[in-house]
Order: structure tokens, then sequence, then C-alpha cells
């Protein structure tokens, strides 16, 4: 696929434009999700901790 297409007057093809904008997005989402799967390792390692610390010092765990 490319972007030139001969059927339209500016010789730009739509499905091209429509390709680039979804790469972009998926390139998006992608940067986005491995943020938030550091985020979420960083705080399961925190709450490891917390509950370590609660046991240790025979604190029940706090209810929803």
């Amino acid at each position: 696929m490319d972007e030139y297409c001969a059927f339209s007057k500016d010789h730009k093809c739509l499905k091209w434009e429509d390709y680039e904008l979804t790469r972009h997005e998926l390139e998006e989402a992608d940067d986005l999700c491995h943020s938030n799967w550091i985020e979420i390792q960083q705080l399961q390692k925190y709450i490891t901790t917390l509950k370590e610390i609660l046991d240790e010092n025979g604190i029940e765990y706090p209810d929803n």
C-alpha cells in the first residue's frame, strides 16, 4: 500500500491516511501499556512490602 491514488483529484489515498492514523494510535497505545505495566509492577512491590510489615507486626489487613 502506498499513499498515491490515481482515482482522487489530489492523488491522496484515504486508506493510506487511515493506515497512518491507526499506526500512530497503536504506537501510542503500546507506549501507554508499557508505562502502565511498569507502574503496576512497582505498586505490586510496594504492596508486598506493606503486607510483610503488617504481618511482622501482627496487624490484620484493612477491609476494602
